[in-house]
């Protein structure tokens, strides 16, 4: 028995990288899973991420292993589409007891989008990612959970929500993973009442494929890498242990925290 056999999630952004390792992670505990993305061949893009791939996406992966899974390719900015995804999946499966609500992500260069600086369309393209898209998921989700009194919801900030990059860069994104976390908080008081836990995980540097191809290669136990306390940057499997245990009974008296996943990443801006 698996400590999710029964249980109904949706992840968004899980055609590749970290919210994949989240949808496989939930399916491996017994969830039938839902899995959401702008493209769900998105991983495509990235020769590391293609490689990864055991099947044609993420859906198929979780069904070759024996799992049931559903695939939605929608813009997770656009409000109406998260409400019918999630009524197609409750009305397919039952109801919704799990929403990982990874989408999200960053876009421009660092130079251009400092706090003053950044392109008016920047800031409206990466808010609806990642700001909009969080508040749409968790307000799609909340009438379920509220209606049989229970649920997780696993919100998804970043480093960069906690810390300003030296430099000032990616303001936009540091600034919406800052309001997804507090925004969490707000969701964890109201959904309470309800027996529906609302926490927030804030990674680090986590070596996705496309990570590595964007930054650079892999580090593993660099001695270099003062700056993190273990000496490493953190793997996909890092993060979804703790998506594991905030969706399991282990979490049961947990709600409303924000938890780094950062390997004591000591960086003061």
């Amino acid at each position: 028995m698996g400590k999710l056999d029964g249980k109904v999630a949706i992840v968004t952004g899980a055609a590749r990288g970290l919210g994949r390792a989240y949808a496989r992670r939930l399916a491996g505990l017994g969830a039938r899973v839902a899995v959401s993305d702008l493209n769900l061949k998105s991983y495509a893009e990235f020769e590391g991420e293609a490689k990864a791939m055991t099947a044609d996406t993420t859906v198929d992966e979780i069904r070759n292993g024996g799992g049931e899974a559903l695939g939605f390719e929608f813009d997770i900015a656009d409000r109406d589409a998260v409400f019918a995804m999630t009524e197609e999946v409750a009305k397919a499966w039952g109801t919704v007891d799990i929403l990982v609500a990874n989408a999200g992500g960053g876009r421009g260069r660092p130079a251009d989008t400092t706090a003053t600086l950044v392109p008016q369309d920047l800031l409206e393209l990466v808010t609806g990612m990642n700001f909009y898209g969080t508040v749409y998921s968790c307000s799609a989700v909340a009438p379920h959970m509220k209606e049989q009194r229970s649920g997780r919801i696993v919100t998804v900030a970043s480093y960069a929500g906690m810390v300003a990059g030296i430099g000032g860069g990616y303001a936009h994104y540091g600034a919406n993973k800052a309001a997804i976390a507090h925004y969490t908080r707000y969701l964890a008081q109201e959904l309470g009442p309800y027996n529906v836990n609302c926490n927030c995980i804030a990674p680090g540097v986590i070596e996705t494929a496309r990570i590595v191809e964007l930054v650079g290669g892999r580090s593993g136990s660099n001695e270099g890498n003062r700056e993190i306390a273990l000496r490493r940057n953190g793997q996909p499997e890092d993060c979804a242990k703790v998506v594991e245990f905030l969706t399991t009974d282990l979490s049961d008296y947990v709600t409303g925290a924000v938890i780094p996943i950062d390997g004591g990443w000591n960086r003061a801006g």
